[in-house]
């Protein structure tokens, strides 16, 4: 690429950069987080690209100013080195991975020199991304370097060691995804309590050495303890240790337990969530929040709270709950029989709950996720700025469970105006999601393009709050590999097999799979409930 940077909208609040690579991208980022530009809430580089998010409340005439302003950064910008650079972190890892076989069948080469190839090398991370701690690592042996899956597994486990094309990485979490699997190590990626929180940061040397087992592989051996610690040698840093997994230290502040709200049953998944945690995309966390934003913000406006004050995010419906002083609370979202106290109670209501009433949700006919608010908001203690759990990344408060006590934040000064307002019509039948295309018109021709909207899609049960996955129909797309990049709520991904899967709000930060479409803001609420076998269309917007 010459000329300068390729600027395109991507959706209703981004604006995609495509840059000639690494060095320009790193330039560009550095610039713009200098610049500190109004209404930009991140800036995440990736492969050849800087996506530049903006705030939800932006409009095109933001977009245009902050085109302008990314532009006026690409001329100002200068060489920056990247941070951690020449550190160099060794990882070991036991060469097991389901993939090896057919990595080795595609090299033309024995499973013995795929290990040796991948392990004899240095890496370099090139950007983060994806989700907290995966760092994307260069250098890979071209003799090696077989693409990504045609169809993503639903569920990768944490600790992989995975190869997607001329990239390799570690996977810090279980999660859906599409690389080939090499092998898996028991190295600490990310810790919110270490600074910085992501071990591989842009520009670390990464080597990865094969181990027979595992500290934690063998009966009787004790798991290594966590933390990363200087080798012998001084300048390499042996990650070794369990990944983190104490979700006891996650679970909501109980605070005063003469008072709060006490968890009976929680349903399928509670979740807290409020408006998410923007500004760490470049580290590999993504925004997260409320997966219907517009219920969350109903809810917040019916009791006077805060945008920020956090709900109760219910799956389904099932949760129980007990107030153990007076309360103001409101429901929204998705329809669910609800009672109160032995009375059935309606949605977007403001109710009045004395101490030790019970408030019982039902299960819903229609919608996936119903919202229970509270006057104050619901008190527990945020991780990197926000309430909000984000099911891929596992970060936040942790789902709730029975026994669990929430505290009640401090009640806002102002009354709640409104005592009711009128339900969103249900989703029913085939619902209609409008959609603009995306950046990647060389990827999608117009028959591509029809076929997204020709096609009557189905939910299928691999879907939570990172995305829907469709079926019912087949996009075109080109064919080869595409250089990860960042994603925004709403994104349509296309992978080979040409089953298309619409992102929510706990989606990756970025992804190496083109993108059709970006789903338009509001449409994006609608999508967050439907649940598994509901079906949809998408339709141009105008």
């Amino acid at each position: 690429m010459s000329g300068g940077p390729r600027i395109g909208a991507y959706g209703d609040h981004a604006l995609m950069v495509d840059l000639a690579g690494l060095d320009d991208v790193h330039a560009l980022a550095a610039a713009l987080r200098a610049a500190a530009v109004p209404d930009v809430v991140d800036v995440v580089p990736a492969a050849r690209t800087v996506l530049v998010l903006l705030d939800d409340a932006a409009t095109t005439a933001d977009l245009a100013r902050v085109e302008d302003a990314v532009r006026a950064a690409w001329e100002s910008r200068s060489a920056v080195a990247q941070e951690g650079e020449g550190r160099l972190v060794e990882i070991r890892v036991v060469y097991d991975g389901q993939d090896l076989p057919d990595v080795a069948a595609w090299a033309g080469l024995s499973v013995a020199e795929v290990v040796a190839r991948h392990s004899g090398r240095e890496y370099v991370v090139a950007f983060g991304g994806f989700m907290p701690g995966f760092g994307y690592l260069t250098e890979v042996d071209p003799a090696i370097a077989a693409p990504r899956l045609a169809t993503p597994r639903t569920r990768v486990p944490a600790g992989s060691v995975a190869l997607a094309g001329d990239l390799t990485a570690v996977y810090p979490r279980a999660t859906p995804g599409g690389w080939r699997l090499l092998g898996r190590t028991d190295v600490e990626l990310f810790d919110v309590d270490r600074d910085p929180p992501a071990l591989l940061t842009a520009g670390t040397r990464v080597r990865f050495r094969e181990v027979d087992r595992l500290p934690g592989d063998a009966d009787g051996d004790a798991a290594v303890a966590g933390g990363d610690a200087l080798s012998a040698e001084g300048d390499v840093l042996s990650a070794g240790g369990d990944a983190h997994s104490a979700e006891d230290d996650r679970r909501p502040a109980e605070g005063d337990r003469a008072g709060g709200v006490e968890v009976l049953a929680p349903g399928p998944l509670t979740l807290v969530e409020d408006e998410g945690r923007p500004g760490w995309a470049s580290s590999g966390v993504g925004r997260s929040g409320a997966a219907d934003k517009m219920a969350l913000r109903l809810l917040n406006r019916l009791l006077a709270n805060d945008d920020s004050a956090a709900a109760l995010e219910v799956t389904l419906g099932g949760l129980v709950l007990r107030f153990h002083e007076r309360a103001t609370v409101a429901l929204a979202g998705a329809t669910a029989p609800a009672v109160l106290d032995g009375t059935p109670v309606g949605m977007q209501a403001v109710l009045e709950v004395r101490r030790g009433a019970e408030l019982y949700l039902g299960f819903a006919a229609r919608g996936t996720r119903t919202y229970v608010g509270v006057r104050g908001g619901f008190d527990v203690a945020p991780v990197l700025g926000s309430r909000s759990f984000d099911v891929l990344a596992g970060l936040g408060p942790a789902p709730l469970r029975a026994g669990d006590r929430l505290a009640i934040g401090p009640r806002p000064s102002r009354l709640p105006m409104v005592d009711l307002a009128a339900p969103r019509a249900a989703t029913t039948g085939i619902v209609e999601l409008t959609v603009r295309r995306g950046v990647r018109d060389e990827w999608f021709d117009d028959a591509a393009w029809r076929d997204l909207l020709g096609v009557t899609f189905e939910v299928t049960d691999a879907s939570n709050r990172v995305g829907l996955r469709l079926s019912g129909g087949r996009v075109g797309r080109r064919s080869g590999e595409l250089p990860s990049e960042g994603l925004v709520p709403g994104a349509i991904q296309v992978p080979p097999d040409g089953q298309p899967v619409l992102f929510l709000r706990d989606h990756p930060v970025t992804g190496g799979y083109p993108v059709i479409g970006v789903v338009r803001t509001g449409a994006l609420d609608v999508a967050a409930q439907l649940r598994p076998g509901d079906r949809l269309r998408f339709r141009e917007a105008s």
